[in-house]
C-alpha cells in the first residue's frame, strides 16, 4: 500500500467509475455508489463518481442492465476507457485469489485505482485505505487501522486499533477485529468471525463463518469453529498465490503487488505487468506474517 487514499474522486469534480465484475459484490458496490452520490447531493456537493458501468467477462451479460447499471462489455475494456477510475469488485471463498489474479491480468497503474467508501461508513483521520479498497455500510475502522489495497470490507464491519489488513483480504459481513490484529495477503475472513487481539491470520488462509480465532491462524490453511481449529489446507488457487508470493520474495520481488515471481516477468498467462501495492510497516508487537486474502467457506 502506498499511502492513504479516501473515498473521495480527484477532489476537482465528479469522476467517472467503472466496477470490473457485475456478481453480489459489484452490486453491492454500485449501491454503495448511490448512497455517496445521495448523500453528496443531500449535502449541496458535486457527487464524488458518476458509474459509467460494469464490466464483466461473461457474454450473457453484455449490454443487460444488473440493478439499473450497463454492463459495457468484457474486464478488458478498462484498456478503452483511460479517464475512468477502476475498482475491482470479483471474489468467492472457493477461488479466494481471483481479485488477485484479476488485478495481475489488468495490469493497471495504481492511478486507476478508487477507494470506495459508503457514506455510512466511520473512518478515523488516522486510519489509512489502500487503492481499489471497499468499504461497505456501518463499517467502522478505529485507530491507526491500516488497510492494504483491493480489500472488500462487508456490511458491519468492525476493525480496532493497530489492526492491519493485507492486499486482497476479504472481511465477510460483522467480522470483528480485536486491537493490534494482522490480517494477510488475500486472507478471507468468514461473516460473523471473531478474531482476538494480537492474533494474526496468514497469508491465503480462510475463516471459517461465525468462527472465534484465539490463536494464529498459519498461511494457507482453513480454520472453523469456536475456538477456531485447522480444518485442512486452503484450496489450490489460495496455495498457488502463496507459492507465488514465496517465490516472488525470495526472488527480491517483495511487496503485495510487485513484479510475478521469477521466469514470470511480472505477467500471468501473458497478461500485463501486475501494479505495485506496499503495506505499510505494522504497528503491533507481532512479527509480520505473509499478507492474506478473502472470504467465508463453505464448509
Amino acid at each position: 500500500m502506498s499511502g492513504p487514499q479516501t473515498g473521495t474522486g480527484t477532489g476537482t469534480g465528479t469522476d467517472e467509475l467503472l466496477i470490473v465484475g457485475a456478481g453480489g459484490f459489484a452490486r453491492e458496490t454500485a449501491q454503495a455508489v448511490r448512497d455517496a452520490a445521495a448523500a453528496d447531493a443531500a449535502h449541496g456537493r458535486a457527487p464524488r463518481w458518476r458509474l459509467a458501468g460494469h464490466l464483466d467477462d461473461d457474454p450473457a451479460l453484455h449490454g443487460r442492465n444488473v440493478d439499473g447499471v450497463p454492463v459495457l462489455g468484457g474486464c478488458d475494456r478498462v484498456h478503452e476507457l483511460p479517464a475512468a477510475r477502476v475498482v475491482v469488485c470479483v471474489g468467492s471463498p472457493r477461488d479466494q485469489a481471483v481479485r488477485a489474479r484479476l488485478v495481475r491480468r489488468l495490469g493497471l497503474p495504481e492511478s486507476r485505482y478508487a477507494t470506495v467508501v459508503h457514506p455510512t461508513a466511520v473512518v478515523s483521520g488516522s486510519s489509512v485505505l489502500g487503492a481499489g479498497s471497499v468499504l461497505l455500510a456501518h463499517c467502522v475502522l478505529t485507530a491507526a487501522v491500516r488497510v492494504g489495497a483491493h480489500v472488500a470490507v462487508m456490511p458491519h464491519v468492525v476493525l480496532t486499533h493497530d489492526d492491519t489488513v493485507g492486499d486482497f483480504a476479504t472481511l465477510a459481513s460483522g467480522v470483528r477485529l480485536g486491537g493490534g490484529v494482522r490480517l494477510g495477503r488475500g486472507a478471507y475472513v468468514g461473516a460473523g468471525s471473531l478474531v482476538r487481539e494480537y492474533a494474526q491470520v496468514g497469508a491465503w488462509s480462510l475463516t471459517g463463518m461465525g468462527s472465534t480465532v484465539l490463536a494464529d491462524v498459519p498461511p494457507g490453511e482453513v480454520w472453523a469453529g469456536s475456538p477456531a481449529r485447522r480444518l485442512r489446507a486452503a484450496g489450490r488457487p489460495a496455495l498457488d498465490e502463496l507459492a507465488r508470493d514465496a517465490a516472488r520474495a525470495a526472488g527480491g520481488g517483495g511487496h503485495a503487488g510487485g513484479k510475478g515471481h521469477a521466469g514470470a516477468a511480472g505477467r500471468e498467462d501473458g497478461t500485463g505487468p501486475q501494479p505495485e501495492a506496499r503495506m505499510p510497516d505494522a504497528r503491533t508487537p507481532h512479527t509480520p506474517v505473509p499478507d492474506t486474502r478473502m472470504g467465508s467457506p463453505v464448509i
